[in-house]
């Protein structure tokens, strides 16, 4: 397959992600990893590290769950090239606390076979602090 039929073909899969994520889609988000996927998640919050698929799947339910009307994202860039897509996107919807929230992210997916096999996620992480961790952080 030709380099730019292949990074186009991973730029709509890392579209279809965010979509199904979305939407609300686990299982269909979930189907879009490689079976030796990691995520990683930055900064020092409750939630921040690296995931591997098992880890991922276990966690994206309860993620999903604290926002009972959903949480929609929005893609606004995208940029892909060979094995990579980078993204810009943002996020709204009201949490389970009450509050709304919403952030801006940059996605880097890296794929195999494909599939994601590596997607490194970087946002505000004290809006993440704030609302998805009540406000708690790690201790040192």
């Amino acid at each position: 397959m030709a380099d730019s039929q292949q990074s186009e073909r991973h730029r709509r899969v890392a579209i279809d992600f965010i979509e199904r994520l979305s939407a609300g889609d686990t299982e269909g988000f979930l189907a879009l990893y490689h079976p030796e996927a990691m995520l990683w998640t930055s900064g020092n919050t409750l939630i921040s590290g690296h995931y591997n698929l098992q880890q991922i799947a276990s966690s994206a339910v309860g993620v999903l769950d604290a926002f009972p009307d959903g949480l929609r994202f929005t893609v606004h860039a995208t940029t892909a090239e060979g094995d990579r897509v980078a993204m810009e996107a943002e996020s709204c919807g009201l949490h389970s606390s009450g509050q709304q929230y919403r952030n801006y992210y940059h996605f880097l997916f890296r794929f195999k076979d494909g599939l994601i096999v590596e997607l490194k996620e970087y946002m505000d992480t004290e809006v993440v602090t704030d609302i998805l961790c009540g406000g708690q952080r790690p201790t040192r």
